[in-house]
């Protein structure tokens, strides 16, 4: 009699466990249809979480959600001191001649998903590889004056890591004030103790805190990818490198590592200070002092570079790196060269390619041949019998890893930033990319880029079709997952 009113009692709470996942999922199913953003996307959550509620309910609500609730009235209309910063500087940076400098129309489109201007006068460097990058950012943090600001999503502590730490310390006890923000996710493996030291020694450390606020406290899906460094608001570092051995080439299991990160002073530079302003804004509810110099840099030859810095991510109203994207390859007459680490794109995009390719555009896609995440390397080669049909070529990078984001339109318009080709990019992740509207600066990313092609070998929908039914299977597994790799 026991053992069967206990049976019961389990039949009764399997019943009510049943039932509570079975409502969850219908009420999911309902917010996934209103909120997701692509319907591929809404068809996949709303079928899974009404057929398997069970696994498909938990899932949704850790990465199911693609707008940082929260973090959209912090950045343009929670702080009224905040929205009357961009305002300012939109006005103080905008462009006095943008027709003459501008005259193609993608430029100014550009300038719309920002939400800032073009700025002028700007003094542009390529940093090619580790030792360039963190070479010029340190030098950079020891002649600062008044203040530096570093923003990285992944901080690692080993020898790269310490000695971006022993120099922010130094900077901090010299009487230099340093602000660092990281994305807890990314530096997840990264010490309580460095920050400890860090703090001690006056630097202000602090997480992006992509949790904050009970609607976001399930929420690992969002990354703030950027990769900024600003000193004195006069000088600002944007690129793929993060901190760590491996981007300096120290890494046994990649070899050497192939990345580009780029140096801007001038005005530019107090366009990703705004960025990284804003950042702030959400992690610690307040707006730091700094300086807002908006004079040319000196020094340069001829009027300088335009340069915008475009945000974005998933507190922006549109999707700004998808139509950014979009409208780089529209824009493309005769050559579009793409180099990145993650080759997961929309239909979106994938349809702006093929119509680029079929207009006669020299279309080009450099990736890496090695992968550091097997499920995004699987689904890129799903795309070769698709794009190749069309003229597109793809490139594998051999001497080691590559993990630069760079875009090469025709022979004036180069973009460098933290954006890969792939839907966490385009749609979960806070990127900042820097678009370059000069000839010299995008002749010295063909350069790079050329050097780069001549150490690939060519990728072709061979390297898809012709493999056993296994691979397939698990390349198809990969794509279908890609929103949320």
């Amino acid at each position: 009699m026991i053992e069967t009113d206990f049976v019961r009692t389990l039949e009764y709470i399997l019943v009510w466990v049943l039932a509570v996942f079975h409502t969850a999922g219908v009420a999911s199913a309902v917010n996934a249809l209103f909120s997701t953003r692509s319907s591929q996307g809404a068809i996949a959550w709303v079928m899974s979480m009404i057929t398997f509620p069970y696994v498909a309910v938990p899932l949704y609500w850790v990465f199911g959600r693609d707008r940082f609730v929260g973090y959209v009235s912090a950045r343009r209309s929670g702080s009224p001191e905040l929205d009357a910063l961009r305002q300012e500087l939109a006005r103080n940076a905008a462009n006095p001649d943008p027709a003459g400098r501008h005259p193609r129309d993608h430029l100014a489109v550009l300038e719309h998903l920002a939400g800032m201007p073009f700025t002028s006068g700007n003094g542009v460097s390529l940093l090619v590889g580790g030792e360039a990058t963190f070479q010029a950012i340190h030098e950079a943090v020891d002649q600062a004056r008044d203040y530096v600001l570093v923003q990285f999503f992944i901080i690692h502590d080993d020898q790269a890591g310490r000695e971006l730490k022993k120099r922010l310390e130094a900077a901090a006890m010299r009487g230099v004030r340093v602000k660092l923000l990281y994305d807890e996710v990314g530096c997840h493996a990264l010490p309580a103790a460095y920050l400890t030291d860090l703090r001690r020694s006056g630097v202000d450390a602090r997480a992006f805190n992509t949790t904050k606020g009970w609607r976001n406290r399930l929420q690992v899906n969002f990354r703030n990818h950027r990769k900024i460094v600003v000193a004195d608001g006069r000088v600002a570092f944007v690129g793929g490198h993060n901190v760590g051995d491996e981007y300096m080439g120290r890494s046994r299991r990649f070899g050497p590592w192939r990345d580009t990160h780029v140096r801007c002073e001038g005005p530019a530079a107090a366009m990703v200070q705004l960025c990284f302003t804003e950042d702030w804004y959400w992690a610690a509810l307040t707006l730091p002092e700094l300086a807002w110099d908006f004079s040319p840099a000196q020094g340069l030859p001829g009027d300088g570079a335009d340069v915008l810095a475009l945000p974005s991510g998933p507190a922006d109203t549109l999707e700004t790196y998808t139509l950014a994207f979009v409208q780089l390859i529209e824009s493309a007459r005769k050559r579009l060269w793409i180099a990145s680490p993650y080759f997961v794109p929309d239909r979106e995009v994938t349809a702006a390619l093929q119509l680029a390719a079929l207009r006669g555009v020299d279309v080009r896609v450099m990736l890496p041949s090695k992968p550091d995440h097997r499920m995004v390397f699987l689904a890129s080669f799903s795309y070769f019998p698709e794009l190749e049909r069309q003229g597109i070529k793809f490139y594998r990078y051999q001497p080691g890893f590559l993990h630069q984001k760079v875009v090469l339109v025709d022979s004036d318009l180069a973009c460098v930033g933290t954006a890969n080709c792939d839907t966490r990019s385009f749609r979960l992740n806070f990127e900042l990319t820097m678009v370059v509207a000069q000839r010299e600066f995008a002749s010295q990313v063909e350069g790079m880029l050329e050097v780069d092609f001549a150490q690939c070998f060519r990728a072709t929908a061979f390297d898809y079709e012709g493999r056993w039914f296994g691979f397939k299977a698990a390349v198809r597994l990969a794509r279908l997952l890609s929103p949320i790799l």
